[in-house]
C-alpha cells in the first residue's frame, strides 16, 4: 500500500487561515500590527527568493514587513548598525537576518546581535539554549515545521523511534531537542542523531518508527535504509537537471512507508509559515499578550 502523502503546502495553509484570525484579533482588540523586518546582502538568487517569498506571506497575512536589500561589500559594522536600530524600532517584532553571509561578516556575531525577543528564526544561543531547557519562546522555523507536520497528520511521536540524519544548527540538533521534550504531543520521543562520521547508516535508519533527513544530500536514503511502514519527512532541496528531489529516493520509498513528504511541497511551505507565527507570537509578547 502506497504512502499517505504528508502534504505541506496544505497544512500550511491551515496554518495561515488560523493566524490571519489571531492577526485580525490584535488588530482590532489590541491595535497590535506584527511587524517583520529582513535584511538581504548580496545577489543570492535563492536568497532572494526566499526573502520575496516571505514578503508575500507577510502581505497575505497582515504583517507589516520592511525589507533592507544591502550590497555584497557591506561591512559588518554597517549590518550591526541596521540590526541595533531594528532592535530599538517598536513597529518590528522579527528581525531576520537572511543566511548565508558574505565571508567577511562573522554570523554568530549577526545572530548575537540580534535582540532574542526578536529573534523570530531562534538562531540565538539565549534561544537555543531555551529550546534545550523546554521553555522557548520560539521554535526554529524548519524543525517547528516538522513537529507541525507529525502533529496534524497524526503521526504518534510518543514512544517512536526517531533518526535525524544530519546534524545543522538549523534542522537536526533543534529538531532531536523538541522530539525529546517531555511532552507526549508531538514529542516525548527516543531520538538518535546520525552524520557523516557515522558507521553503517543503513543500520540507524532501518530502525526509525520516524526518519527525518536534512543530509544535503539528493537521495541520500534509499528504499533498502528504511522499514515497511515508517514516516519519512524529508527536508533536503537539491536542484537537478530532471528538477527538484529530496533528500530520500521518495518513488521507491513511498512504496514501503506509512507516510512521506514529497519534495518540493512538503516541508518547504511549513518554514515560512512558521517564521510567520514565531512573528504574530513576539508580537504578543512585546504587547503583555498571553
Amino acid at each position: 500500500m502506497a504512502a499517505m502523502i504528508i502534504k505541506g503546502s496544505e497544512i500550511s495553509k491551515q496554518i495561515k487561515e488560523e493566524l490571519k484570525l489571531e492577526i485580525t484579533e490584535l488588530k482590532k482588540k489590541y491595535n497590535v500590527i506584527p511587524g517583520l523586518a529582513t535584511i538581504l546582502i548580496g545577489e543570492d538568487e535563492a536568497s532572494k527568493v526566499y526573502v520575496g517569498a516571505k514578503e508575500k506571506a507577510c502581505k497575505e497575512l497582515g504583517i507589516y514587513s520592511e525589507r533592507i536589500d544591502l550590497p555584497v561589500n557591506t561591512t559588518e559594522a554597517e549590518l550591526l548598525a541596521h540590526i541595533e536600530r531594528l532592535n530599538k524600532d517598536s513597529k518590528i517584532h522579527g528581525i531576520l537576518v537572511q543566511l548565508p553571509l558574505p565571508k567577511h561578516i562573522n554570523e554568530a556575531n549577526v545572530i548575537d546581535a540580534i535582540d532574542p525577543k526578536k529573534d523570530v528564526d531562534a538562531f540565538h544561543p539565549v534561544n537555543v539554549g531555551k529550546l534545550i531547557l523546554g521553555v522557548p519562546d520560539f521554535l526554529p522555523c524548519t524543525p517547528h515545521g516538522i513537529q507541525e507536520l507529525l502533529i496534524r497528520s497524526g503521526i504518534e511521536t510518543n514512544g517512536a523511534e526517531v533518526v535525524v540524519v544530519g546534524r545543522s544548527n538549523i534542522v537536526g540538533k533543534p529538531i532531536a531537542n523538541m522530539l525529546i521534550q517531555k511532552n507526549k504531543k508531538g514529542a516525548n520521543a527516543t531520538v538518535t542523531i546520525c552524520h557523516t562520521g557515522t558507521k553503517d547508516l543503513a543500520s540507524h535508519t532501518k530502525r526509525a518508527d520516524i526518519l527525518i533527513v536534512a543530509a544535503g544530500r539528493p537521495k541520500a536514503i534509499t528504499a533498502d535504509m528504511v522499514k515497511d511502514g515508517v514516516v519519512v519527512i524529508d527536508v533536503g532541496v537539491n536542484r537537478l537537471e530532471t528538477g527538484l528531489v529530496g533528500d530520500v529516493d521518495f518513488e521507491t520509498i513511498k512504496e514501503k512507508a506509512k507516510a512521506i513528504t514529497p519534495v518540493p511541497g512538503g516541508v518547504g511551505p511549513m518554514t515560512i509559515v512558521m517564521l510567520m507565527k514565531n512573528t504574530v507570537q513576539s508580537a504578543k509578547m512585546h504587547a503583555g499578550i498571553s
